[in-house]
């Protein structure tokens, strides 16, 4: 966990953006050699929304968050959290990334490995056990605070490191292909588990994946990407019943036309 300095900057006042993105591009290398990566993304996230963001293999997605997290400055264009220009991880805001194996520290307790974004934070440390207690109560591991990530399953690991990110309590929690190393059962599993810490925190998600049931299955809006040099092709409203069931919603017609859509748009040339 990471935590930065944003500068203030002039946009018109809207109560109902948390995240806007402005004509963000991203190019690595410069002249001849130069790549562009994103080509002037425009979109918005609203308060309390969960937006899926999706596109073809190499599309940039990745990239992409990691502009919206404060970690790549953009080469021109700009993001904005709540009317501040992103320039550094904002305080704000948590990221879980794909790697949990990478992300836990094997030799610190489930409990430790929570806590250890607050280390720096002038946090009492019986501020930071009640923290992560309900944490690891909200993601289903309250009964393994002592135990060594390497004793729990992918699944388990995982809803570690989305523990870590509540216990930091953000305001915007951005995942990065989260569930891609586990089984399918496990995936369901952990998709419905964000569903529910959204509800129970009111917390602001953007998440990228490469599955289109996934994010049409999680999203009230989805971003979907062209290929590089990324632009935004269509931001679709995903209007299905909620609260949303693996097979009630998958069985929808209206989820299979928006599932249908964004595979036309992300194959489209």
């Amino acid at each position: 966990m990471m935590t930065g300095v944003m500068t203030e900057a002039s946009i018109p006042e809207q109560t109902d953006q948390r995240l806007v993105i402005e004509e963000l591009r991203k190019t690595y290398g410069t002249g001849a050699a130069a790549k562009v990566v994103l080509d002037g993304l425009n979109f918005d996230v609203r308060s309390g929304e969960f937006v899926c963001i999706v596109g073809p293999s190499g599309a940039g997605k990745t990239t992409l968050l990691k502009c919206l997290a404060g970690l790549l400055p953009p080469t021109s264009g700009a993001s904005y959290l709540d009317g501040i220009q992103i320039d550094g991880p904002p305080e704000k805001l948590a990221l879980v990334f794909q790697e949990y194996t990478r992300s836990l520290m094997p030799w610190l307790t489930v409990e430790k490995n929570v806590t250890l974004p607050l280390s720096n934070k002038g946090i009492s440390k019986r501020e930071r056990r009640t923290r992560a207690q309900e944490a690891l109560e909200a993601v289903g591991l309250a009964d393994v605070p002592s135990k060594y990530p390497w004793q729990l399953s992918g699944g388990m690991q995982q809803r570690v490191a989305i523990a870590r990110a509540l216990a930091y309590q953000p305001e915007v929690l951005m995942m990065d292909e989260p569930f891609a190393s586990v089984d399918a059962q496990t995936r369901f599993e952990l998709e419905d588990l964000t569903l529910r810490v959204r509800e129970q925190f009111g917390i602001t998600i953007v998440l990228v994946t490469h599955d289109i049931d996934e994010a049409v299955y999680l999203a009230d809006r989805v971003v979907v990407l062209g290929s590089a040099p990324a632009q935004v092709r269509e931001i679709i409203d995903v209007d299905v019943t909620s609260p949303r069931d693996q097979v009630k919603t998958k069985a929808d017609p209206r989820f299979t036309e928006l599932r249908s859509r964004v595979f036309e748009l992300i194959r489209a040339r």
